[in-house]
């Protein structure tokens, strides 16, 4: 049996959660397989809005299991607060949520770690979220890491302070004014732990490869975006894991030839959370108005989300280093109102037309060019089927799908699973 991936095809808060618990009745399993807590996959049904940190969206369908992959990093506190705010609406969570042993722990200290580099990074600061994930990663490639397996293990907490006392010599070494109190973080992290250990802990390599030969259907959900990627995105301006199909490979254990779809999430527009290079992004009132309607600010961070047009250079790419099979477009109902809409076809790179990815997309080297397109006027929102959707937003997509050679196959009008229409 094959697995299917969903992954987002652009800078994060594509709306993969969404569509994850749009699938998921679909599938017998749900796996996340990277990225830590500074990605929110945001859900929103019955009237209730969810937001999700650690934990698959898979989680709310009564029959789905939710695997937790060794490509996580999992930050126990966090990861309590997320149980605890689960709990009233009344689920059997330990029995529908497994977690891989070797996925990594965050430290209260890789925590501060992330605070003391960016602190040192001055105006050169990438816009971490400070939640300790490039540090933990960073011990993971380093080797110093603390993985789940290691909690059941005798010493763990020997080497819990081993590996703490050591980042808190490395704190020094940046000279900054962090200040903190770790007894106390310290005290939170271990009743965390305890609270980890009522989830069961598995070899989640073997359990889904044992999975697959019993014909258990897979979706494999990824987190943060493909731009956002620690290869392949816009380094340094990165998240510290492989965003791109590839990690579901390495973050679960499952080998390239079981892949059989990839669903590739993108907004009918772009934003970004942070610094890094944005070629389309909009600093007027169009940009504004995108911000505004759509509600962009960061599920976990807050943060407002700069906004641009859509830009297909950087869509082709991630269609193309993915394997894309899928297009999802969210957001379209955002878009309404706009009289015209402008999409990025090409970059001019040091003069000449490019309509590859290039290597710096720094404001200096890259210019969009870009292509106009009537927009719409209709409130999309309340509309159930493709035919209903109005001339102008049908080319806008048929445009993108000319582009990207990828049909698109579902248009999202509003943050409801309700509001979701397939084509």
């Amino acid at each position: 049996m094959t697995a299917d991936l969903l992954l987002g095809l652009q800078w994060g808060d594509e709306g993969k959660g969404k569509i994850v618990d749009v699938l998921t009745s679909k599938y017998d399993i749900i796996a996340r397989f990277q990225g830590g807590p500074n990605a929110g996959h945001t859900l929103e049904f019955d009237g209730i809005k969810h937001v999700l940190r650690t934990i698959p969206s898979g989680i709310f369908h009564k029959t789905a299991i939710n695997i937790i992959g060794n490509g996580v990093v999992i930050d126990p506190v966090v990861f309590q607060k997320e149980i605890e705010g689960l709990a009233k609406f009344n689920m059997d969570i330990k029995s529908k949520l497994i977690i891989s042993r070797k996925a990594h722990l965050i430290l209260p200290t890789h925590r501060l770690l992330d605070a003391a580099s960016e602190a040192s990074k001055g105006k050169a600061k990438i816009g971490s979220t400070l939640k300790g994930i490039g540090p933990t990663y960073m011990d993971k490639t380093g080797r110093n890491g603390i993985r789940v397996g290691d909690i059941e293990l005798e010493d763990f907490n020997e080497r819990y302070r081993a590996l703490a006392n050591k980042h808190e010599e490395m704190i020094k070494f940046y000279d900054v004014d962090v200040e903190y109190n770790l007894e106390e973080m310290e005290k939170e992290f271990f009743e965390a732990i305890e609270e980890l250990k009522q989830i069961e802990f598995i070899d989640s390599e073997e359990y889904i490869n044992q999975a697959q030969r019993a014909g258990k259907s897979i979706l494999c959900e990824g987190a943060q975006g493909s731009l956002l990627d620690v290869d392949f995105g816009t380094y340094p301006y990165v998240t510290s894991s492989n965003t791109t199909a590839a990690g579901a490979c390495t973050g679960l254990g499952i080998a390239p030839n079981k892949i059989k779809e990839v669903y590739g999430i993108f907004k009918a527009y772009v934003t970004r959370v942070g610094s890094g290079p944005f070629p389309t992004e909009l600093f007027d009132e169009d940009g504004e108005t995108m911000a505004r309607v759509g509600n962009e600010y960061g599920s976990v961070t807050g943060r407002k989300r700069r906004c641009g047009w859509l830009d297909l250079v950087a869509l082709k790419y991630a269609v193309q280093i993915n394997g894309v099979t899928q297009l999802m477009m969210m957001k379209g109902d955002i878009l309404s109102g706009f009289p015209t809409l402008k999409v990025c076809t090409h970059y001019n790179y040091k003069g000449k037309a490019i309509s590859h990815f290039p290597y710096n997309i720094a404001t200096e080297n890259v210019t969009p060019i870009y292509k106009e397109l009537k927009g719409w006027q209709a409130d999309l929102t309340e509309m159930t089927s493709y035919d209903q959707l109005p001339i102008e937003l049908k080319k806008y997509i048929e445009f993108i799908e000319a582009a990207v050679e990828v049909p698109i196959k579902i248009v999202s009008v509003g943050p409801d699973r309700k509001q979701t229409i397939l084509k």
